[in-house]
C-alpha cells in the first residue's frame, strides 16, 4: 500500500532531505521514503543473486525506495542502496533496472565510499554525521524530527563531493558486468541504460539528470561496457516472461499511488484491461474516493489471481483509509495467511485491530507486533503501536517500555532513557524486557556524554 507521510499500511512514506551522498544542491533534494512490500521483494529478487556475486552479505546490505520521479541511484556508507522511482518508471526492461543495481553494488564491493570518504572528510564530515543522524531518526519512525535534522545538516558541506569519479565509475561498470555474468544474465541492460541517456555526456552539469551528476557518462565508458558485455556468453538472454510482468505491476503501482488520478486514467483507460491498467486503476479510483469502482476494479483482479496477497491488501487499504477499518480487517489476514512472512503486513494488521479495540484485538494485535520486531527490531512505528496495544490492554509498564524502544531507534537518547527509568519498576514480571530497559539506560548514558563533549 503507498501512502505519504503515514506508516499505515505497506507503502510508508516519510519526509526526508535525501541529500547524502547524492551529488545535487542540498537546497532541492527533499523527498520522502517509501515502504512496499511487494516492491522491496521484486528489488530484492533482482539484487540478492548480485549481492552473492559480490562476496556480499545479502542480510548486510539494505535497498530503500526514494518516493522522486528524478532518475537516480546511490549508495551511502553502511552498505545502503538508494533506488528513486523515476529510475524504475524510466527502465524499460528488469535487464535495465538489474545493470544500474550491478553498478551500484560494483561501488560498495569496491569500497569507494570508504576512499572518498577518507580523501574528502575535511569538506562534507561534519555534513555526513548530520544527515546520518537525521536518516537514523527517519528510518525509525520519526520523519518530522529526522527531516529537520537533515534541513541543518545542509550548512555543513557541499555535496558535490561525493560524486564518484570516472576511474572508480569504469570500475564499477566492469564490477557490474562480471556480476551479471556470474549470475547468469546480460549485461547489455546497463549498457542499453546509458546509450538511451548518452546525450547526458554533453549537457552542463546543471542540466542533467541526477544520476548522471553523480555518475558522469562518458563515450569512453560505453565503448569499454559494449566491448566486456559482447564477449559474455551470456550477452543474448533475455529477461524471463515473469520478470516482465512483474515490472509492468510494479510501475502500475507507483503510477497509480503517485500520479494524479486523471493521469493514471489516461495512461491506463477503461479500454485496457490489462492486470497491469486494472492494477492501477483500482489505486486512482480509491484515490479519488470512488469507494465503488476502486472495490470492483480490485475484486477483479483477486478473482483471476485469489492467491495474490498484495491484492488483497490493497483492497484493505482502500477500506482502512475510506474510513471503513473494520472491513479492512478480514482482507489483511488473507494477505497475511498467503505472506506470512511480510513484517509490514503485520503492523497493518495490528493497526487495523487496534483501531477496532476489542479486549481480544489487542491481545492479537501484541502478538503480530510482536512477530514483525523480531524481523524490524527498528520500525520505530511497530513499536509506538505496540505500545498503544500494551496501554489498552493495561499494561503501562510494557507501554513506556516500548516508547523508549521507539525513542532509542530513532537516537532520542534523552526521551529513550526517560521512558526506560518509568518502565523499569513495572517489569520485575518481565525479565527480558527489563535487561534490554537497562540496557537503554546505560547505552542511553554513554552517547549523551559523548554528545555533551562533541559540544564543548
Amino acid at each position: 500500500m503507498i501512502r505519504l507521510h503515514t506508516y499505515i499500511p505497506k507503502f510508508i512514506a516519510i519526509v526526508a532531505a535525501i541529500a547524502m551522498s547524492v551529488a545535487l544542491p542540498l537546497t532541492s533534494y527533499a523527498q520522502s521514503l517509501l515502504r512496499d512490500t511487494e516492491i522491496e521483494e521484486i528489488l530484492r529478487d533482482y539484487t540478492d543473486p548480485i549481492l552473492r556475486a559480490a562476496n556480499l552479505n545479502v542480510s548486510s546490505v539494505d535497498m530503500y525506495l526514494v518516493n522522486d520521479k528524478t532518475l537516480n541511484a546511490f549508495v551511502t556508507r553502511g552498505q545502503n542502496i538508494f533506488i528513486h522511482t523515476g529510475l524504475i518508471l524510466e527502465a524499460e526492461t528488469p535487464n535495465q533496472l538489474k545493470g544500474v543495481i550491478a553498478h551500484e553494488t560494483g561501488h560498495i564491493a569496491a569500497g569507494h565510499l570508504v576512499r572518498r570518504d577518507q580523501s574528502n572528510r575535511s569538506a562534507y564530515g561534519s555534513m555526513l554525521i548530520a544527515a546520518g543522524i537525521g536518516i537514523a531518526a527517519i528510518l525509525a519512525g520519526e520523519g518530522q524530527a529526522g527531516a529537520s535534522i537533515l534541513a541543518g545538516s545542509q550548512q555543513f558541506g557541499v555535496i558535490d563531493a561525493l560524486a564518484h569519479s570516472r576511474i572508480n565509475e569504469a570500475s564499477a561498470d566492469q564490477a557490474a558486468a562480471k556480476y551479471m555474468e556470474f549470475t547468469g544474465q546480460s549485461g547489455r541492460g546497463l549498457l542499453e541504460f546509458f546509450e538511451k541517456f548518452r546525450y547526458q555526456e554533453v549537457l552542463s552539469n546543471a542540466r542533467r539528470y541526477p544520476y548522471f551528476r553523480g555518475h558522469p557518462l562518458s563515450s569512453d565508458r560505453i565503448d569499454k561496457l559494449r566491448e566486456i558485455t559482447g564477449e559474455s556468453t551470456y550477452r543474448d538472454v533475455k529477461d524471463t516472461d515473469e520478470e516482465i510482468a512483474q515490472m509492468a505491476m510494479m510501475k502500475a503501482k507507483l503510477i497509480g499511488f503517485l500520479d494524479a488520478p486523471q493521469t493514471v486514467f489516461s495512461k491506463y483507460p477503461e479500454s485496457d484491461m490489462s492486470k497491469p491498467a486494472r492494477y492501477a486503476r483500482s489505486v486512482a479510483y480509491f484515490r479519488a474516493a470512488d469507494l465503488k469502482n476502486a472495490i470492483k476494479s480490485i475484486d477483479s483482479l483477486i478473482k483471476d489471481e485469489p492467491k495474490n496477497p498484495y491484492f488483497h491488501e490493497l483492497k484493505a487499504q482502500i477500506y482502512y483509509e475510506s474510513g471503513k477499518g473494520a472491513l479492512a480487517i478480514e482482507p489483511l489476514k488473507e494477505a497475511l495467511r498467503l505472506k506470512p512472512d511480510a513484517p509490514l503486513l503485520k503492523v497493518s494488521l495490528a493497526q487495523a485491530l487496534i483501531e477496532r479495540d476489542t479486549p481480544e484485538d489487542n491481545k492479537a494485535a501484541i502478538t503480530y507486533l510482536k512477530s514483525a520486531l523480531q524481523e524490524e527490531e527498528t520500525n520505530g512505528f511497530a513499536w509506538y503501536q505496540l505500545s498503544q496495544a500494551y496501554a489498552r490492554d493495561d499494561k503501562p509498564a510494557l507501554a513506556r517500555y516500548a516508547i523508549a524502544e521507539q525513542a532509542f531507534a530513532m537516537g532520542d537518547y534523552n526521551r529513550a532513557k526517560s521512558f526506560a527509568l518509568r518502565a523499569q519498576q513495572g517489569l520485575a514480571p518481565y525479565r527480558a524486557q527489563k535487561r534490554r530497559a537497562n540496557d537503554i539506560i546505560v547505552i542511553a548514558d554513554v552517547q549523551l556524554a559523548k554528545q555533551r563533549n562533541r559540544k564543548r
